[in-house]
């Protein structure tokens, strides 16, 4: 069973095996959490986004997908892409959100991570309401068949916190 843990901090300075990246399409960085791991992990993440682009994703990372890079300077072994669904108030993407962190997960066992950090994905720039947001982070998460034993939810924020601690029981 997957333990789920909640911190307030800064994702980049975390140890565990894999921190998940709430990246853009095009995997160049952007900014919010994409910048912060690009910035903090020097130019080996984008080197090997670089190359993901040159090679096996052309057209960039698709909604829900995940896919993993070195994390460079970082102090976690690998970090795992992928990119969250915009909100939209005339569509239900909530399933496009939770494969983002199932998606993440599998990449997370296909590497042998063990420990794994996430950002709170859509829940910024991309205008998911906080609370659901972190509803579907958990539902998604404690629904996965995955081998992850330590899952963090990282809060950039203490009102994200109380919703993460609160949303766990």
């Amino acid at each position: 069973m997957t333990v789920i843990d909640v911190v307030e901090g800064d994702i980049t300075r975390l140890r565990v095996d894999a921190v998940v990246n709430a990246a853009k399409p095009s995997l160049l960085g952007g900014g919010g959490v994409d910048g912060a791991i690009h910035r903090a992990g020097g130019h080996e993440i984008l080197a090997a986004c670089e190359l993901l682009r040159a090679t096996t994703l052309p057209e960039g990372l698709t909604v829900g997908a995940a896919v993993a890079t070195t994390a460079g300077r970082l102090p976690s072994r690998t970090v795992i892409h992928t990119v969250g669904p915009r909100y939209s108030q005339d569509e239900d993407r909530s399933a496009q959100l939770r494969a983002a962190y199932t998606r993440s997960l599998a990449v997370a066992d296909a590497v042998g991570a063990r420990t794994v950090a996430f950002p709170l994905i859509s829940g910024g720039a991309y205008g998911w309401p906080r609370a659901d947001a972190v509803r579907q982070a958990v539902a998604a998460i404690t629904a996965a068949k995955t081998d992850v034993e330590v899952v963090t939810l990282v809060a950039y924020d203490g009102e994200t916190t109380a919703l993460m601690r609160r949303a766990l029981g």
